[in-house]
């Protein structure tokens, strides 16, 4: 399996194309990019799903930036939003989180952010793989060797999720609900029931399914209606108000409503737009393969949607060039600038509660006030194909429609739409269809996918 390295960081498969070696050699350069940038002195959280490799990685990765020469905080067990928000807290040059994210058991990966908490910008990006490349991170001195020093940071990322002033334990805990957690074995399965706890919810009224941090994923770690079945069955037997599902790193949120219906990944940026767009004005930033709801919601505050390449950098860029009041994925993601610019499940499920609570209602009657829209994602193994000429002649082919190139190919019909990308993590080309229904979308997908494999 090749190593997939890109401005985001180095992917793989642990023993075939992820090595002892690769992450050495990615993590030093990492670290002598930090070390420059601290103007030779760098602090770097490391923290890490619970993949059965996390571990070992983790220990590779701490001693190749300890001899570098940066100091390291070893933050262990962390969901990706909490070491993001852990390198503001110290005032850290940089951070990096051991998870693969949605990929199976067997894969693990080296995820960079920069002084700001964020993943790196394509020119910051472009560097560090430049040094990695080159081999020129230089070995200190004994007496130079970085120090290590442990914390756990949850709980601070919990504090600051409470202290926001749109969240309120007392309103949550009033509501009484009675919620389902699959934590997919990873780290979700800590950081999920002890952000329920704190927000008021009683422990007996929490059931926690997939939620021992083992790393052996229970299923399909993308958190997708095909995936969650254990789910959607523990929320429909429990009489539960709602079931919540993380990836392996807790970046991505997806609900199930009351009954067992899943309400998916695609509305959870949705729900916390209308949350917040009933407190406040401002634009809300997505990008290009996230769901048309959205727009009709924003319609009903008067508000903008702006959208943007497919990548958490990409969103957050725009966020901060239209001053988004909000943002996020159409996979689950969820970024609140108030708390940090980062994809957080944790501040998903606050806003999920609070807005449920305040409402008083439940997650099927908040969906029954928007249009109904179906929405299918499908992949096309490459093998040897070159995804960009696939593309461009996708694209002159629908020149007709309003096609849209920045990334990958957009087309726009009336009643629905079809993008098609290349993915920056697996050598596929991801082909997401939106439509009136779930048929009509995998139909429109069916059809792509077969115009991609003919050419």
């Amino acid at each position: 399996m090749p190593l997939i390295a890109s401005i985001s960081g180095v992917r793989g498969v642990f023993g075939d194309g992820l090595d002892p070696a690769t992450l050495v050699r990615f993590a030093s350069a990492y670290g002598a990019w930090c070390r420059e940038r601290g103007s030779g002195q760098a602090t770097v959280v490391v923290g890490r799903d619970a993949r059965v490799t996390g571990e070992l990685c983790s220990r590779i990765v701490v001693g190749a930036l300890q001899s570098v020469g940066c100091h390291v905080v070893d933050a262990g067990l962390a969901t990706t939003p909490t070491v993001e928000m852990a390198v503001l807290q110290e005032g850290a040059q940089g951070g990096i989180v051991l998870s693969a994210s949605h990929n199976p058991a067997q894969w693990n990966a080296l995820k960079f952010f920069n002084e700001q908490g964020e993943f790196l910008t394509p020119d910051q990006g472009a560097e560090v793989l430049a040094l990695a490349e080159a081999g020129e991170a230089d070995v200190v001195r004994y007496d130079r060797i970085g120090r290590v020093s442990s914390k756990d940071f949850l709980g601070d990322h919990i504090d600051a999720i409470l202290a926001l002033p749109l969240i309120s334990a007392e309103t949550i805990g009033a509501a009484d609900y009675k919620i389902v957690v699959d934590g997919v074995n990873s780290v979700g399965g800590i950081a999920i029931p002890e952000l329920l706890r704190r927000l008021g919810v009683k422990p007996d009224r929490i059931v926690e399914i997939h939620c021992e941090p083992t790393g052996l994923f229970a299923h399909d770690p993308e958190p997708l209606p095909g995936h969650l079945e254990d789910l959607m069955d523990a929320v429909a037997a429990s009489g539960a108000d709602m079931g919540i599902a993380v990836d392996p790193d807790a970046d991505r949120l997806a609900l199930v409503e009351g009954g067992g219906k899943f309400l998916g990944e695609e509305l959870t940026q949705v729900l916390a737009a209308d949350f917040m767009w009933s407190q406040g004005d401002g634009p809300f930033a997505t990008n290009l393969s996230s769901s048309r709801t959205v727009e009709h919601v924003a319609a009903s505050y008067g508000q903008d949607v702006y959208r943007s390449a497919v990548g958490e950098a990409n969103v957050v860029a725009k966020m901060k060039e239209v001053g988004a009041l909000i943002g996020g994925e159409g996979n689950g993601g969820v970024i609140l600038p108030d708390l940090h610019y980062g994809r957080d499940a944790l501040v998903g499920v606050a806003i999920a509660l609070q807005t449920l609570a305040e409402r008083r209602i439940t997650l099927t009657e908040w969906r029954s006030l928007w249009p109904r829209y179906g929405m299918a994602k499908q992949k096309v193994a490459l093998d040897s194909v070159d995804p960009d000429s696939v593309l461009q002649r996708i694209a002159a082919e629908y020149a007709d429609e309003d096609v849209t190139d920045v990334d990958g190919v957009k087309i726009d019909f009336e009643n629905s739409w079809v993008h098609l990308r290349k993915s920056n993590t697996e050598p596929i080309i991801r082909v997401y269809a939106e439509a009136a229904t779930v048929q009509a979308a995998e139909a429109l997908a069916d059809r792509f996918v077969l115009e991609i494999t003919a050419l």
